[in-house]
């Protein structure tokens, strides 16, 4: 079906609307009194509709117009969004990018600088995959990822520090260790553990652990949110971050004093698989994860 109305004329009927009168609008749009005239009554014939009426001397817009407008203007906004996608592409900006970041990463630290992206990307997806220990490293090595935050830095890699999570031992209020002092490792032994299982092997036998995993019996889970549910409901004990601590019901679960030291640090990093071959968009969304991770730090040193 060919189309009656052109972009431009609902453009000229939308500043009329904005500028308050013809005249401002013509001023505004760089073009004759006489010019909007004839585009406007060139609009009113193609819809069999009248858009404008003399009110106390001056030309205003009908009611039936004002309630095109509304339909108008998110059009105009989308095709004008869609020159700034169509010119971003073609100077080499890519549709879609992947941001892998590992599972002690605070999902709050990717968000803000996610949203400042959209604001000049607004051609481009992001696609956000959460990985662990073994995947966290293969997002890198194997180039499964534009940009990646990870926790040990991988061979031939340069990185950016990205920021620090304390990784802090929990249990249920209602968990025998809680109502414990000071608890030893020949008590956690005893215990369950909630563990967090490597997202990267399917092979229970080839996949990774970190940290203190002496316990008799284990509950390994997806991740940290599962965790949350076993520790809240007294399964057992866990190591969670301390991020996630700060957002969650403190009442719910109690921190445990463990003897001999309990809570450890792991500093995340940022990095660039693809090197050279970054392409513009995961290079920008780099530099708004870099500038934030540095604004993170020196708030914490006020």
């Amino acid at each position: 079906m060919r189309l009656k109305t052109t972009l431009e004329q609902w453009l000229t009927l939308i500043e009329v609307d904005r500028a308050g009168s013809i005249q401002a609008a013509a001023l505004a749009l760089n073009k004759s009194h006489t010019t909007l005239m004839y585009a406007l009554r060139k609009l009113e014939q193609q819809l069999g509709m009248e858009l404008i009426c003399i009110e106390q001397r001056r030309a205003v817009l009908t009611v039936e117009a004002r309630a095109l407008l509304r339909r108008a203007v998110p059009m105009v906004e989308q095709a004008r969004e869609l020159e700034s996608v169509g010119s971003q592409i073609a100077l080499g900006v890519e549709p879609e990018i992947t941001l892998t970041l590992d599972h002690l990463c605070c999902r709050e630290w990717v968000m803000a600088p996610l949203g400042r992206f959209f604001d000049d990307f607004k051609g481009t997806s992001v696609q956000i995959r959460e990985t662990s220990l073994s995947a966290t490293e293969r997002a890198v090595t194997e180039r499964q990822a534009d940009l990646a935050i990870i926790t040990l830095p991988v061979d031939n890699h340069l990185t950016d520090p990205f920021g620090v999570v304390t990784m802090v031992p929990v249990a249920g209020r209602g968990h025998p260790l809680a109502g414990m002092k000071a608890v030893t490792a020949e008590d956690l032994i005893t215990h369950t553990q909630i563990v967090v299982r490597d997202l990267g092997e399917d092979d229970p036998k080839r996949q990774r652990d970190v940290g203190w995993l002496r316990s008799e019996r284990r509950i390994t889970v997806d991740n940290f949110d599962h965790a949350w549910d076993a520790v809240r409901a007294g399964v057992g004990f866990c190591r969670m971050p301390d991020h996630r601590l700060a957002r969650l019901d403190p009442y719910e679960v109690v921190p445990l004093t463990l003897a001999g030291g309990g809570s450890y640090q792991v500093p995340l990093h940022l990095t660039l698989p693809k090197g050279k071959q970054t392409g513009v968009a995961a290079r920008a969304l780099y530099a708004l994860l870099r500038q934030a991770a540095r604004e993170r730090r020196l708030q914490s040193q006020e």
